[in-house]
């Protein structure tokens, strides 16, 4: 019997064990950490064996990039929305633009860098540039990976300081935080990795072989925060600007008679110091222009002591009615050439400065205008001639006019601080204080105050109702103040809108007129006194009373 006993002892001792083993490796299978590899072309998205996944400040892209002849290549549309936008693609001929301050680099397909390979390369439709290239102009460190079967580069254009700790003993990097998340990669002890994030357990890190995933926190140990250092060295821009504050009109010249009439307009002003009259105007997409620029209006205007900056524009006059400037300003060569003529007549007629007045620009037009910009801007600051450009005021609609890179590559960046009611539209205000201060503030976001200008009109606006027809006419001040006399109408002053307002029954309808004067005019320099702008400009000059030059100007 004792024997019996001793054998059913062994058996349930034996049975608890195998009852101890199972839940065991139960319990390990379950809780125990895992050695599965992680499927590291899924976790990159790998699509194709010559493809490059791109991580931008450690966050994986969309975009993919191309690895050919030993190196990597970046979408090019990638490139200038996220890290540069300066390089720029001639898709009408085929060419590579990169502005400088100085000078204007072009670069054909096929052109190779000192290392013997291509400064870009082509797919479809699609121009990818080397990755060597966009470092040499961009403000970026780069750590490329693209050498092994999934291969990335990661691109950091922050230079904040970055959090890095020494691995304490070898662990295991996985794709998520957890035991049974598979194994990216293995982390060696006295190794360093950044530390992108850090949770109560586990923590997110970018390891020396160049992986993203997570490792216990605890194995983490000397965290200390390391500063970037950039040897990049950017381009300076040597803008050119006056000494004093400006006071700018804009002369309307619609034929050449209207040179001759320079200094009768004059005699009714004080405190100019820039006048910009309107001479040229493009005339197809060939880069051709009319011109009625006057030497002896120049000549006229510097015995004054006045500077003159003729407005190249794209809309003013009858010949323009068939410019397509997304057509014009595409093409590389037309660019070139019109450059190259507008410095001539700089020459022939010894003007001072040049201002961009281009409106109504289709989206697909603004990266080649900006373009434009850059390139005229290289000219002009070789000779010596003021560039600034006229810009309606910010708008969701006109964002792409890039006010932020006019205020690097231009000298003045002008703000047409009026049409906020326009024929077409609804009748009210042309500018009300509300419109010119949301205006001004949301450019001086962009660009630098000292770059900034604000034009104010010398114009208003009738409006008449005529049952369910609403009509209007511009009209300048001194025809303004002629109307309401001629109606006996009666001002009243609208504070929000800083204007007087009236409104007459005439022959033709109910006529409604937000009044520009020395007083609404005055509230409108107070506003660009206080934000310390760069100066002031009239449009137009010959509509205002004399008076109104008692409160434009800086004394």
């Amino acid at each position: 019997m004792r024997k019996k006993g001793s054998s059913l002892g062994c058996l349930s001792l034996i049975l608890l064990l195998l009852i101890a083993c199972a839940a065991g490796i139960y319990a390990w299978k379950r809780y125990g950490p895992t050695k599965e590899p992680a499927d590291l072309d899924e976790l990159y998205q790998v699509r194709a064996e010559d493809e490059v996944t791109v991580f931008l400040n450690y966050e994986m892209q969309e975009a993919r990039g191309i690895y050919e002849e030993g190196q990597t290549y970046l979408p090019i549309d990638w490139v200038n929305k996220n890290l540069n936008e300066r390089f720029y693609w001639d898709n009408n001929e085929a060419l590579l633009v990169y502005a400088l301050p100085d000078e204007i680099l072009t670069a054909p397909e096929g052109t190779k860098g000192a290392g013997g390979r291509r400064l870009f390369i082509r797919r479809g439709e699609d121009v990818l540039l080397s990755l060597g290239l966009v470092l040499n102009y961009t403000d970026i460190r780069v750590n490329a990976y693209d050498s092994g079967k999934q291969k990335r580069v990661f691109i950091q254009d922050t230079w904040d300081e970055v959090p890095v700790a020494v691995i304490s003993k070898n662990s295991r990097v996985r794709v998520k935080g957890g035991v049974k998340s598979p194994v990216i990669t293995n982390a060696v002890k006295g190794e360093d990795v950044i530390v992108l994030e850090t949770m109560e357990r586990w923590s997110k890190v970018l390891t020396r072989d160049g992986h993203i995933g997570y490792m216990p926190g605890s194995r983490l140990t000397d965290l200390k925060a390391e500063k970037p250092v950039s040897s990049f060295k950017a381009p300076v821009y040597q803008n050119i600007s006056l000494d004093e504050k400006i006071t700018l009109v804009w002369h309307q010249v619609t034929l050449e008679a209207a040179n001759a009439v320079l200094e009768e307009l004059l005699a009714q002003t004080k405190g100019i110091n820039v006048i910009a009259p309107t001479w040229f105007t493009l005339s197809d997409n060939e880069g051709n222009y009319e011109s009625l620029a006057d030497k002896s209006y120049v000549e006229k205007a510097h015995e004054k002591g006045i500077q003159v900056w003729a407005v190249v524009d794209n809309f003013s006059r009858e010949c323009s009615k068939n410019v397509r400037s997304e057509v014009l300003l595409s093409k590389t060569s037309v660019r070139k050439r019109l450059i190259e003529n507008l410095m001539k007549e700089a020459d022939t007629y010894g003007f001072d400065g040049i201002n961009l007045d281009f409106e109504s620009l289709k989206e697909e037009a603004g990266v080649h205008y900006i373009e434009f910009i850059r390139e005229l801007s290289v000219s002009c600051r070789r000779k010596g001639l003021v560039l600034s450009v006229d810009n309606y005021v910010p708008a969701g609609y006109n964002y792409f006019y890039n006010r932020r890179e006019q205020g690097i590559v231009a000298d003045y960046v002008i703000i047409m601080g009026y049409d906020e009611h326009y024929a077409g539209g609804e009748a009210g205000s042309v500018a009300s204080i509300g419109y010119v201060e949301d205006g001004i503030r949301n450019t001086l976001e962009l660009v630098p105050r000292e770059k900034v200008i604000n034009a104010v009109p010398f114009y208003t606006r009738l409006w008449t109702q005529s049952g369910e027809k609403l009509s209007s006419k511009a009209m300048g001040i001194s025809a303004a103040k002629k109307w309401i006399e001629e109606q006996g109408a009666q001002l009243q002053w609208n504070e929000e809108l800083g204007q007087y307002y009236t409104q007459a029954e005439t022959e033709d309808g109910e006529s409604m007129l937000w009044m520009e004067d020395s007083r609404s005019l005055k509230l409108k320099m107070d506003v660009i006194k206080k934000e310390d702008l760069a100066g002031v400009a009239c449009w137009k000059l010959g509509l205002e009373p004399q008076e109104i030059w008692d409160v434009i100007g800086w004394e």
